[in-house]
């Protein structure tokens, strides 16, 4: 692993040499003036992220073309697996916490009926809150115990009267207690899917790597028909498949853990994944991260899995709510700047912790530095640089950005049985482009939002961990203007300036301004049921579920 990190290493820095010195070389062709030196070190701030990117991007598509088993080129105990039945039990934990009880539980039951009855017993974590809920939900788990009477005696509900250390410590509380009867544990989110052959994979390999301590299954969207998770779960799922490759790769045994579709063994994690509060006496939010990095420091094993064959999960179904999941999790990741001053930790772990923070902090960096641009041309800047190299330097940067997305992309182009199972190298096409476009509007109306919270964290800003809304639901045009007029304004004061000042770079602005100015239309059409029809019908955007489906009698997309 040492001289796979060196590689990266070196990967990434000629990634960031060569950025850093072509948008020196750009901006110093008519004078470095202040706007410029302050543009360029914003640039050179996300190069890290961006080479990171490219590299996993880089790395992960060549594992993906030119190996022939790429899940066991990266984890190397699936070449180990044996047929036989799985040796540890296992506890499947489903956290809950003031959820509607029927969609959960309805990919439950196929689940159940593949795996051994005696070595995978299933556990509702409870933290619903309000005695309607809790009736509502004791309602339900005793409709689907009665509704299966073989497995009677493996369902179980179990409930706390408060949820301290939200879902880590309901976790830790029930493996202090009846989890210890356990060998494994398999953590689901509440809308979580997955196939018995997926999770017995994850047993068998903790069963042949005894010093693996979690094995985490990469996660792709749900089949869906609203547009805007439909979307954005397509270009997430190329991303994530070259992405995680890539990474797994150099990091082997220290990989991460996303909280969810993931196998953990339980002795370790009792005795290393235990969450203390942070100094201020908060609760650690993004606990996944900080459990797999505690364990990596105590020589256990977490692998990541990049295979997304039968694990899934619920994406946002609307802009709004996933613009209230990025903050959630941005207040998480914004903690690990207290943990990183933590002893004991070595260099990956500050490494990752440190990643997990720039997947945030990069936002308000994008932000500053496309104000940055706008002032520079407002104030003349850039007119002595040719409009081709402008034109080139956009293009780069965009597609360094996006680099693991275009990479699966390529991927299935490249490998024709890939590309059948989402309807042919046509569906892939106009799947990308129609993600792409969603992506560029998307992607400045995120950042923004992003940055906001950011800069008001340290002020008090917060962002409960409440229950979340799972349902699909079209968005009006007067709570998208509630929600997004901050956004739109800023748009439009973008175009305004360039056009008083500098009108030959509004195209080039295009790409981030365009996205905020549109930000409540697109809200609302990324919402529309109509719109979703018209997907659904002409196969836009579908994933392999969703096409092995329809080739199925009386099958549709929710």
């Amino acid at each position: 692993m040492p001289a796979r990190r060196i590689a990266l290493l070196l990967l990434g820095a000629l990634f960031c040499g060569t950025m850093g010195l072509a948008a020196f070389r750009l901006l110093a062709s008519d004078g470095l003036r202040p706007l410029d030196a302050a543009f360029l070190a914003a640039l050179l701030l996300l190069s890290p992220w961006i080479a990171l990117a490219s590299a996993n991007a880089l790395i992960g598509l060549s594992i993906l073309l030119f190996t022939d088993d790429p899940p066991a080129h990266v984890v190397p105990a699936l070449r180990r697996l044996e047929p036989a039945s799985p040796r540890g039990r296992t506890a499947i934990a489903l956290c809950l916490r003031n959820e509607e009880m029927a969609p959960l539980l309805q990919p439950l039951g196929p689940l159940l009926d593949g795996l051994p009855a005696d070595r995978f017993h299933l556990w509702f974590l409870s933290d619903t809150q309000g005695a309607a809920f809790q009736e509502a939900e004791d309602a339900a788990v005793a409709g689907f115990r009665a509704s299966r009477p073989g497995d009677a005696g493996r369902i179980h509900l179990r409930r706390r009267d408060e949820n301290t250390g939200f879902k880590a410590g309901n976790v830790m509380e029930f493996l202090d207690a009846e989890g210890a009867g356990y060998d494994y544990l398999l953590c689901l989110d509440a809308d979580s899917v997955m196939t018995p052959a997926a999770v017995l994979r994850l047993a068998a390999a903790l069963d042949a790597d005894p010093r693996m301590a979690i094995l985490q299954q990469l996660i792709v969207g749900r089949p869906v028909a609203a547009p805007f998770p439909r979307l954005f779960q397509f270009g997430m799922r190329a991303g994530m498949r070259a992405w995680a490759t890539g990474q797994g790769w150099w990091q082997g045994p220290k990989g991460p853990y996303w909280g969810h579709n993931a196998l953990i063994r339980i002795a370790p994690f009792r005795e290393h994944g235990r969450l203390e509060r942070l100094p201020d006496g908060s609760t650690i939010l993004s606990h996944d991260q900080v459990e797999a990095v505690r364990l990596h420091g105590a020589g256990w094993g977490v692998w990541c899995l990049p295979d997304e064959e039968g694990s899934l999960e619920g994406n946002p179904p609307a802009l709004p709510e996933f613009l209230a999941r990025d903050l959630r999790w941005a207040a998480g990741n914004m903690q690990y700047l207290a943990l990183l001053r933590r002893p004991g930790l070595d260099a990956m772990a500050r490494f990752q912790l440190l990643q997990a923070i720039l997947l945030f902090l990069c936002a308000p960096l994008w932000v500053l530095a496309f104000a940055l641009a706008v002032a520079i041309a407002a104030t003349g800047g850039f007119s002595a640089v040719p409009a081709s190299s402008l034109v080139l330097a956009m293009l780069l940067l965009w597609l360094a950005q996006h680099a693991p997305k275009l990479a699966g992309y390529l991927q299935l182009l490249a490998q024709p049985a890939q590309a059948g199972r989402y309807g042919g190298h046509g569906a892939v096409l106009a799947g990308a482009g129609a993600e792409i476009l969603f992506t560029t509007l998307l992607s400045p109306i995120s950042n923004l939002n992003k940055a906001r919270f950011l800069l008001a964290l340290p002020f008090g800003a917060r962002m409960g961990w409440s229950p979340q809304n799972r349902a699909d639901r079209g968005v009006s045009w007067g709570d998208a203007a509630r929600l997004l007029w901050p956004h739109t304004l800023a748009g439009g004061a973008a175009f305004g300036v360039l056009a008083a000042w500098a009108p030959w770079a509004i195209w080039f602005a295009l790409p981030w301004a365009g996205g905020l100015l549109v930000a409540i239309p697109f809200c609302v059409w990324t919402s529309s049921p109509r719109l979703a029809r018209w997907l659904v019908q002409r196969g836009v955007a579908a994933t392999p579920e969703e096409v092995q489906a329809a080739s199925r009698p009386g099958s549709s997309v929710a």
